[in-house]
């Protein structure tokens, strides 16, 4: 009787451990501004990239991705070379095809897309096409609710793109954005990528990161114990020099999220085609 028990307790304490283990949801998490399609681009086009850029996905098993300066005909690309990847988001001009995209591209086979939105980053977020503050150009956010198929767990993820020159857009942009992250994602596990145009001690980061604020995000860069790839993210194709690239692409997180190793990505061809004029950033997080 006493064996049988200590069986029994066994089994239920290998369960107990089983099902924790598989409560836990690990993503390779990515997030890369592929550059729009210009000819000004030269030999660094978007016709001889699409195929590196969409390797680079694959080859770092991205369950998930935000991408910026997504213009529908590279969307359609990307689809084509990622067949096993569903995309959220819309045009930033007409919300729906017109202008860069904000996209979210997913493994379909892992997550199941609950609800998404876009919204603009200006006094008139529901409005499309609006630019926001002193902004030079209409920004965006696109976010998605998802479903891990196979533990359950579901989770946000947002990617954004904020003004290149309007600081005052930048600053109100942060606040919007923790605003109806607050409103929307309330307390559950929140991704956020993006190509935020700002160095961590520029007034937007810093509003993002500000931990006496109620709803504030983390850094992966910050939180990650194994970090790898040089320490910017941006070289406008190799031209700037290197001690003034500055790092302005990030995943933040908040929630119950752990974060593992974090990569930004400097992958160039032997003949000198870069994936963008960004570096890709790569991080793994686990859900708990």
């Amino acid at each position: 009787m006493n064996i049988l028990r200590i069986l029994i307790i066994s089994f239920m304490l290998m369960e107990t451990v089983g099902c924790t283990a598989q409560q836990e949801l690990k993503l390779n998490v990515m997030t890369f501004n592929i550059r729009l399609d210009t000819p000004a681009d030269s030999f660094n086009t978007w016709s001889n990239r699409k195929e590196f850029a969409a390797a680079c996905i694959e080859f770092y098993e991205t369950d998930i991705v935000g991408l910026q300066e997504v213009l529908h005909n590279q969307l359609n690309d990307l689809k084509q070379y990622l067949p096993g990847y569903e995309a959220l988001g819309v045009g930033r001009y007409d919300g729906k095809t017109q202008g860069e995209y904000s996209a979210i591209m997913y493994r379909k086979d892992r997550f199941e897309a609950l609800e998404s939105e876009t919204f603009w980053l200006s006094e008139n977020p529901e409005a499309a096409g609006v630019k926001g503050w002193d902004a030079a150009c209409e920004r965006i956010v696109t976010w998605g609710h998802f479903r891990d198929r196979k533990t359950g767990k579901d989770f946000y993820f947002v990617n954004t793109h904020f003004d290149h020159q309007g600081k005052i857009a930048r600053r109100e942009s942060s606040k919007l954005l923790l605003s109806r992250l607050k409103e929307t994602v309330k307390d559950k596990p929140l991704i956020v990528t993006g190509d935020f145009n700002s160095v961590s001690t520029n007034e937007a980061i810093k509003i993002l990161k500000d931990e006496s604020s109620p709803y504030y995000l983390s850094d992966t860069y910050d939180l990650s114990p194994l970090k790898y790839g040089p320490d910017w993210s941006f070289h406008n194709f190799g031209r700037m020099p290197a001690d003034r690239r500055p790092i302005i692409d990030y995943i933040f997180i908040r929630g119950k999220i752990k974060t593992g190793r974090h990569g930004i990505i400097y992958d160039v061809k032997d003949d000198g085609l870069f994936l963008s004029d960004h570096n890709p950033v790569l991080c793994t997080l686990i859900i708990e």
